[in-house]
């Protein structure tokens, strides 16, 4: 028990120095505030129930009553200078607040409006030119091909013999006159060809473009759908560069650490040939998000096109010695990279013309 001599200013929380220092801290804090959450968080911290002059006053009470008077005038005058910073910093912030959100709302009523709605570039041309600048960034060509194409260059050259079936009607549009030989392109392929009828080796090309097949459309097929093909051909060119190539290729299209594995296959115009796999960009094969992952179902790994060595035939057709150089091709749908790019559920969505779908990806994808 204190005794009538006890004196407060020994009780730390109520020395004269120790609380105009909590007096001086509150103020310096109440004046430091930009904001009105900041002077309701300074409130708080040095006016509030729990700040440090609240829990000196409840002190006092402890005090025998001839000691209380000096600690209660002492805590109740810094509680009173804290209370009036506060009250006098308050209206200069709101009034602060309420200027910048008069600048900042501001809305110009003299300027006419503009009823014509922005424009958007279809999300298909942006992929294409993405995939091109992807390539030639690493010292590709860029070839383009006609969409009506010479039989022998869209099967003959490429090793696709006279009873294959994708010469059958049920698979290719073909133009009357029969004895024409015209085809309107099944593959990008034929700009293969044609880019080494025509230039000089080596040939590095990329070759985008709008194809033609007689599927029926839906979700997920469409009569009229656009591929890109790459095509290599240079002295020494193996399996090891088509994969680097397109672990480059798959990278720069759906983020960083994406690769791709081959699966044997065979088409016509390589040897050997594979399917390519695209590791799913979503789970990215990682359990346990790979168990529940919707876009690779579980699998960890998305089918994304074919590619291979080339044919020696395809070489000799093009006038190429193939005991000189060698070279690798590949093929992707640019629709069906889109599909797994951006989400797009309905490959009718791309080609319906329906301007709130390109609108989505306004200028670039």
């Amino acid at each position: 028990m204190a005794g009538p001599d006890y004196d407060p200013v020994e009780v730390t929380p109520l020395r004269a120095d120790e609380v105009a220092r909590m007096r001086t801290e509150a103020l310096v804090a109440i004046a430091a505030t930009e904001t009105v959450d900041a002077l309701k968080q300074a409130r708080l911290d040095h006016a509030g129930d729990r700040s440090p002059l609240a829990l000196a006053n409840r002190e006092i009470g402890a005090l025998p009553p001839q000691a209380r008077k000096q600690a209660g005038r002492r805590v109740g005058q810094a509680r009173r200078d804290v209370a009036a910073a506060i009250e006098q910093r308050g209206p200069l912030l709101e009034e602060r607040a309420e200027t910048s959100m008069l600048v900042d709302e501001r809305v110009d009523v003299s300027l006419p409006y503009d009823r014509d709605p922005r424009g958007s570039r279809h999300p298909l041309t942006t992929l294409q030119e993405r995939i091109a600048d992807v390539f030639v960034a690493m010292g590709w060509e860029v070839a383009e091909g006609p969409d009506v194409e010479a039989e022998w260059l869209n099967f003959d050259a490429l090793n696709l013999g006279p009873d294959h079936p994708a010469r059958t009607m049920q698979d290719t549009f073909w133009l009357a006159p029969e004895d024409a030989h015209l085809v309107l392109r099944t593959h990008t392929s034929p700009v293969q060809a044609r880019s080494l009828l025509t230039r000089d080796l080596p040939v590095y090309v990329i070759c985008p473009g709008r194809v033609f097949r007689t599927d029926e459309p839906d979700a997920t097929h469409s009569p009229v759908f656009h591929q890109v093909e790459g095509l290599a051909v240079d002295r020494g060119l193996t399996m090891a560069h088509l994969k680097g190539t397109l672990d480059h290729f798959a990278a720069a299209i759906f983020g960083a650490g994406i690769t791709t594995r081959f699966r044997p296959s065979y088409f016509p115009f390589t040897e050997p040939s594979a399917e390519v796999d695209l590791r799913c960009f979503v789970c990215r094969g990682i359990s346990p998000d790979v168990q529940t992952c919707r876009t690779c179902k579980g699998e960890a790994w998305i089918e994304w096109g074919g590619c291979g060595v080339m044919n020696p035939r395809v070489l000799v057709a093009c006038g190429v010695d193939p005991d000189v150089y060698t070279g690798f091709a590949f093929g992707m749908g640019v629709d069906r990279t889109l599909m797994f790019r951006n989400g797009v559920a309905d490959m009718r969505d791309m080609m319906e013309g329906d301007v709130r779908f390109s609108s989505a990806f306004g200028v670039d994808v």
